[in-house]
């Protein structure tokens, strides 16, 4: 897998496979993802290749996250 470390902005762009590596998920769910719009995860196309940028991939993930404070609040 591609190493996330020499990303040094949260701008920088990423390529799909660094990107899925991120996530934790394949290279072709991040594909499924896309063409199905099944999320809401922005890419940028650059010539014939996707991109994604790295504040893009935390903030779908800070989205996602459950938090503690539904589970204090008796929430399963």
């Amino acid at each position: 897998m591609h190493q996330i470390e020499s990303v040094t902005s949260s701008d920088e762009l990423l390529t799909a496979k660094q990107a899925a590596a991120f996530l934790k998920v394949k290279p072709g769910t991040l594909a499924c993802w896309r063409t199905t719009k099944r999320y809401p995860l922005k890419y940028t196309r650059v010539g014939k290749s996707i991109r994604y940028r790295l504040s893009d991939l935390q903030a779908f993930l800070a989205a996602r996250d459950s938090g503690d404070d539904e589970l204090a609040q008796g929430g399963e």
